[in-house]
């Protein structure tokens, strides 16, 4: 499922079979088993507050719960040991999906019942849409939740080190077009760097990567994962462009999407924070 949990219609499921989540997958506690580029990171999970990107906390006022959802933030390293070519997994959603639909994302979607918590829900997604086997992943932290509205979804971000990699591949093409691995050296090449105006009036961080534009919440949690990483480099944030029309037009055809839907910042006036912390 996407970010926000949306199923695609009619879509086909892998049969799900019973999970022992201490033996799928390793928890990872201490640092030092993660490669020397990933540490940074780790490490400054340890220091995020529960406001970690100001986004606006559900009204007291709303009846009932809010849905729940998990992301996996998965890394993984090309090139050698001694030279490696860091990369992070993205997706494509399917154009015909009912909300978001042709944006990239990370793999991820609604906490099920039968799930554990959103680690398990996590790695359970990503494995319905990518391939990747939860056992080839390392979980080593993961970020608050945060709160988008008008969907009413709580987002768990759950990260991982993919120390096994397999290729990954479209394993549910109602909910996913395509898969990519992009080079973290990539989102942050300043050149690749823009920030886009909705005409909604909404203006957030995006990415161009891999032939695709990343923007929105994924944009948005990526601008702030650059930072945490120590990966982040100057880039101009007055080079700002308009959404491509085939992006906008997606949007409004997706009947349960509203512009909101798509910010990565949920405060005030709609446009990210370029300082990536607390305002």
């Amino acid at each position: 499922m996407s970010a926000a949990g949306d199923e695609a219609i009619g879509r086909d499921k892998p049969e799900r079979t019973g999970f022992d989540e201490a033996a799928f997958h390793k928890v990872l506690t201490d640092t030092a088993d993660l490669p020397l580029w990933l540490q940074p990171l780790a490490t400054a999970l340890h220091d995020v507050a529960p406001n970690w990107l100001s986004f606006r906390p559900r009204p007291r006022t709303l009846p009932g719960e809010p849905r729940r959802s998990a992301v996996l933030i998965l890394f993984g390293a090309g090139g050698s040991a001694d030279d490696p070519e860091p990369d992070v997994l993205l997706t494509e959603r399917a154009a015909t999906l009912r909300a978001h639909a042709g944006q990239p994302a990370f793999p991820g979607g609604r906490i099920d019942p039968e799930d554990r918590g959103p680690v398990q829900a996590a790695l359970r997604e990503a494995q319905e849409e990518t391939g990747v086997d939860p056992t080839s992943v390392a979980v080593f932290g993961q970020l608050p939740e945060l709160y988008l509205q008008p969907s009413d979804f709580m987002v768990a971000s759950v990260l991982g080190w993919w120390h096994s990699p397999t290729p990954p591949r479209v394993v549910s093409p109602l909910e996913v077009a395509a898969v990519h691995r992009v080079p973290v050296a990539q989102l942050a090449d300043p050149g690749n760097r823009v920030r886009v105006r909705h005409p909604s009036g909404y203006t957030g961080p995006a990415f161009h990567a891999d032939g695709m534009l990343v923007w929105g919440f994924t944009a948005g949690l990526l601008d702030a994962i650059l930072r945490l990483g120590g990966w982040e480099r100057p880039w101009n944030h007055d080079r700002l462009e308009d959404l491509p029309e085939q992006v906008t037009a997606l949007t409004v055809r997706s009947s349960t999407m509203r512009p909101a839907d798509q910010r990565p910042f949920a405060t005030g006036s709609g446009d990210a924070d370029e300082s990536g912390g607390d305002r």
